[in-house]
């Protein structure tokens, strides 16, 4: 098998690395007497795409993407396209039989998905139709959904469109999950059915299913602004949005102080009910809540913040933040 591997991100470069990681199975066959490689890998990919290496972390240094830097320790060519459609002769000289992609970012181009014999297949982490588009594991989270899981479907022009090959299904029993839990869980479920389905693929065992477009939703690119906080909406969704967006592109307000107004980061945090059933008081305003820590009046209910980060300065707890800025509670956070 000559499988061309297509990621970028942490939940790309976990895929790769199973990939390579996977050993050949051995049956006992009636006809010999000793044991004989079935078809099950290895599938330790000839060629690596990524994107190109971007400026990182406060001194904006330049970093390669996770999935380049496995792919270096295991010595296997690397093309880092700013775009793929470029990408077409290079791709071809190495006479693939499969593309897998898994979290790029970029669609493939019609001359690029002819090129493999056995196509080219898409790990999704989401159950598609369900939330297409570049930020699934995100949207899962802000939705409250209790069941996600992955996809692979036969890549076709369209964005998270082609039809449906397998998928595997997965409760959130941790109401509290973060993005990254979650990224990791879904990576290995996602690499372990990969592993599973490129054997029976390559044998014809498998008939694409057409997605149900009547069911289909969207998440979005994210952008920084996407982060800022909104203190009209429930404490419920703000915590959620929390979990969501931490470390990309993180949940940020406003400090309004008499010099200057500071950006401060909530890492951390959790729903409190509102006892009373009177009027909700001035949303973004804080209190301090039970145990020393930062409370503060959301569109329904309270959002207490366990750990936050002011800009420029390391991450603390909200007992750590008070001791030295007594006049943070009353304040209205922007």
């Amino acid at each position: 098998m000559k499988i061309v591997f297509i990621g970028t991100p942490e939940f790309g470069e976990i895929i790769l690395e199973k990939l390579i990681k996977h050993m050949p199975s051995f049956v006992l066959s009636p006809h010999m007497p000793s044991f004989v490689p079935c078809f099950r890998g290895p599938f330790q990919p000839i060629l690596v795409i990524t994107a190109p290496d971007r400026p990182a972390g406060r001194d904006q240094i330049l970093a390669p993407p996770p999935v380049k830097v496995l792919a270096e320790k295991h010595k296997i060519s690397i093309l880092q396209p700013e775009k793929i459609g470029n990408m077409k002769y290079r791709i071809g000289v190495k006479k693939p039989d499969l593309i897998v992609v898994a979290a790029y970012g970029q669609i493939l181009p019609k001359d690029i998905l002819e090129i493999p014999k056995y196509g080219c297949l898409n790990l999704h982490p989401s159950l598609l139709p369900r939330w297409r588009g570049s930020s699934p594991i995100q949207f899962t989270i802000l939705n409250g959904d209790k069941t996600t899981g992955v996809t692979i479907i036969l890549i076709d022009e369209k964005m998270d469109h082609g039809p449906i090959i397998a998928n595997s299904k997965k409760q959130i029993a941790n109401s509290k999950i973060t993005y990254k839990e979650l990224e990791k869980e879904l990576a290995n479920l996602g690499a372990k059915l990969l592993i599973e389905t490129i054997p029976r693929w390559i044998k014809g065992e498998i008939k694409p299913i057409p997605q149900d477009e009547s069911k289909a939703t969207y998440s979005k690119i994210l952008k920084r602004e996407d982060g800022k906080i909104d203190w009209s909406k429930s404490a419920k969704e703000l915590e959620r949005q929390i979990r969501a967006f931490n470390p990309w592109p993180g949940s940020y307000c406003l400090w309004p102080k008499k010099d200057k107004e500071q950006k401060l980061k909530i890492l951390k945090a959790k729903l409190s009910i509102q006892k009373s059933h009177g009027p909700f008081g001035i949303r973004g305003k804080t209190f301090l809540a039970p145990d020393n820590v930062i409370a503060v009046q959301a569109g329904k209910d309270f959002l207490i913040i366990e750990e936050l980060q002011l800009e420029g300065k390391k991450p603390i707890t909200s007992e750590e933040f008070l001791r030295g800025r007594p006049d943070f509670i009353g304040t209205i956070l922007e």
